[in-house]
């Protein structure tokens, strides 16, 4: 395994992070401004990342996208398209897990996978949830549709884990860089509060979580299409709970951060935080579905 980027997927990440950057929300009200919405509907629309898979684009390359998209709170479906186009192709699909549809704004219909057996149905409620970012929904009258390969299936799973454990290691990125840029700057006793190893200390440990998640992602998502599938399935899920842990430690130690104005509705942290908490909880993993123990 070369865990370098190639040239063409630098390329798509600084895309990916530029858009992000763009017309992601910059504030907790930007999630109610329609108009950025709508703008960036249309900018994700045109790239047809949501189609990545059908594309011929490597499990790498689709958690390019993710990890930068979760950085940037990015607040129009992708996770739920892009698994969907993995299992029925290009749609208006979305992925449904556990009796919800995920990431569904603008979809119609959702599409899971039971063991072998694909099934679809139509979205129908909303469901509220804590990702304010992401809208979710009933998935009701879930039929098959179809049976799907042993070998497809555990590499759709294995997609499914590297996809979000990409946008938890995006939205731990973000959140410890929204705490770093106010611990530089948000100053008591006459010294910023980064100068002081309460805070500083916490921050570089984040650091590190984030760079142990980087290389255990890196690896689970060149897995998807270079290991067989039961091997693929073990890396994603190794790559799951660490990355799942470290994103709420991250996240969690940015709200600390940022002190009281932490714990208000107006600080974009709490937003990183909802995210991790989603995606934790997005296709889980067990402790006990590993052969290895994670300190």
């Amino acid at each position: 395994m070369d865990a370098r980027l190639t040239t063409e997927q630098r390329e798509l990440r600084e895309a990916a992070a530029r858009l992000a950057d763009d017309l992601g929300p910059g504030s907790v009200l930007d999630l109610d401004d329609a108009e950025r919405t709508a703008r960036l509907e249309k900018a994700v629309a045109s790239t047809g990342w949501r189609a990545l898979r059908s594309d011929g684009a490597s499990g790498v390359e689709a958690a390019i996208v993710a990890e930068e998209f979760g950085r940037g709170l990015v607040d129009v479906p992708f996770l739920g398209p892009l698994l969907a186009d993995d299992l029925r192709g290009p749609g208006p699909w979305t992925i449904s897990a556990d009796g919800v549809a995920f990431d569904a704004a603008g979809a119609g219909h959702a599409v899971a996978l039971r063991g072998e057996t694909l099934l679809t149905g139509r979205i129908g409620e909303a469901v509220p949830t804590a990702d304010l970012t992401r809208r979710s929904a009933e998935a009701a009258d879930l039929a098959p549709a179809g049976e799907v390969s042993a070998e497809r299936a555990g590499r759709w799973h294995a997609l499914a884990l590297v996809v979000t454990c990409a946008d938890l290691l995006g939205a731990a990125r973000g959140a410890h860089s929204l705490a770093v840029g106010y611990a530089k700057v948000r100053e008591q006793y006459g010294r910023t509060i980064g100068s002081h190893q309460a805070v500083s200390h916490p921050l570089a440990e984040g650091l590190a979580l984030i760079e142990g998640s980087v290389s255990v992602l890196r690896h689970a998502a060149w897995a998807v299409d270079a290991l067989p599938p039961a091997e693929a399935l073990q890396a994603a899920r190794v790559a799951k709970l660490y990355c799942a842990r470290a994103a709420l430690t991250v996240c969690e130690t940015a709200v600390q951060v940022h002190g009281g104005i932490g714990n208000t509705w107006e600080c974009l942290a709490h937003v990183h935080l909802r995210r991790a908490l989603t995606s934790a909880e997005l296709f889980p993993v067990r402790l006990e579905e590993i052969d290895l123990g994670l300190s």
